[in-house]
């Protein structure tokens, strides 16, 4: 059966897909407005409070105006803090000539730094940026953090002008589906569009640009278009719920009514280290699998029907440390077998995807229980987990 691919919605270009949770204290309290610490602050973890109130200064509540009043309260309230994002990249040919690349997508601005939220794939490869919100004024910006993992980005505009509208961070674990969204972006470059639905879906699995999962997904009819990556998905009272990031569709990249959007509560996670950092410091066991079953089926036998075959281990990792043994070279140059995973923390593993899951509820230094498959017996032995930066293939992750 033919699949309809699904794009990526920068404006740079669209992506076809092949195809969340960082550590971090988030204080959630009742305000008005998001506040977000600066690159510069001492404490990475006071950094996100999300606005609470029902309403905020420009919305009435819902309930006590038409849907057409309401739309038209949210566009004219929010509309000014979504950013349209310009990039500019440069390639050299075979040549050596310099070709110059030109991108647009849109962002969201979450504090009074000028700090703008879009999508990874957004500025990825990008050597230069510009912001504007309407009208000619633009202003150049940089990138302060980027998570290919779950496609989102943080830049800061330089120099930023005194009362930027902040957009307000929701609440996405409280999403039912059927209810009211409203997206405001640039789709084909068409400066701060404003598009209405409903909520068609939630726990849609997606994946990012790098290939790894993003569960738990929004999807939405509201129409979405390349242009509109980055840009904010609100709620009726104008709190940010989701971050647009792709659409399914035909060839040609047009919408057909099925987007997705990143939830809102995965983008608070990774937002402070983004900004603290210039990255999510996650923990890694620092060793290359593949799976049991994918192996099976190309013909490979195996002792176990499941689990993750270690085909190498990263020197001075977690793996490392704990002994975890890859796939050897005996002196006849036969392959000797390296350890099989079949669990960790009783959880049963089939695929990477089912691991980075697992870690992705982990901290660094937290230390699990690993299952393993030995020389003919099961053993469990106890992997301590390091931060060691990843390294994949198409075909493979190091985890």
């Amino acid at each position: 059966m033919k699949r309809t691919p699904v794009y990526q919605l920068s404006g740079r270009q669209i992506l076809v897909l092949s195809m969340t949770s960082a550590f971090i204290a988030i204080a959630l309290c009742a305000v008005v407005v998001l506040i977000v610490t600066s690159r510069r602050s001492a404490d990475p973890s006071a950094v996100i409070q999300a606005e609470s109130a029902p309403t905020r200064a420009g919305i009435s509540d819902p309930s006590t105006v038409s849907d057409e009043q309401n739309n038209i309260e949210v566009y004219k309230t929010l509309a000014p803090g979504v950013a349209f994002i310009n990039t500019t990249s440069y390639q050299q040919d075979f040549w050596g000539n310099v070709q110059e690349g030109k991108g647009n997508g849109s962002g969201s601005v979450i504090d009074q730094n000028g700090d703008i939220l879009t999508n990874y794939h957004v500025i990825e490869g990008a050597q230069k940026l510009s912001v504007s919100f309407g009208g000619d004024k633009t202003y150049p910006a940089k990138v302060i953090g980027g998570d290919p993992d779950t496609d989102l980005a943080v830049i800061r505009i330089q120099d930023p002008p005194a009362g930027l509208t902040v957009v307000p961070l929701g609440d996405s674990d409280k999403l039912v589906v059927g209810q009211k969204v409203l997206a405001i972006g640039n789709p084909f470059g068409l400066d701060r569009t404003l598009t209405t639905g409903v909520i068609s879906g939630l726990q849609r699995p997606i994946r990012a640009v790098n290939g790894r999962p993003i569960d738990a997904a929004i999807q939405t009819d509201a129409s979405i278009n390349p242009g509109n990556s980055g840009g904010p998905l609100l709620d009726k009272f104008g709190r940010m719920i989701g971050i647009n990031s792709q659409i399914l569709s035909p060839q040609g990249g047009g919408s057909v009514g099925v987007g997705f959007a990143v939830p809102v509560n995965v983008a608070k996670r990774v937002i402070p280290q983004l900004i603290q950092f210039g990255e999510v410091r996650r923990p890694k066991l620092g060793a290359s699998l593949m799976s049991v079953t994918s192996l099976a089926d190309q013909g490979a036998r195996l002792p176990v029907d499941s689990g993750l075959l270690v085909r190498n281990i990263t020197p001075n990792s977690s793996a490392a440390s704990a002994g975890l043994k890859g796939l050897s070279q005996a002196n006849d140059g036969s392959i000797l077998l390296g350890d099989i995973i079949l669990s960790i923390d009783g959880e049963k593993l089939a695929s990477n995807d089912d691991l980075y899951r697992l870690l992705d509820k982990k901290n660094i230094g937290d230390t699990l229980q690993v299952e393993i498959y030995r020389a003919g017996k099961q053993i469990t032995i106890p992997v301590k987990l390091l931060a060691t930066a990843p390294q994949r293939t198409q075909s493979q992750y190091q985890e």
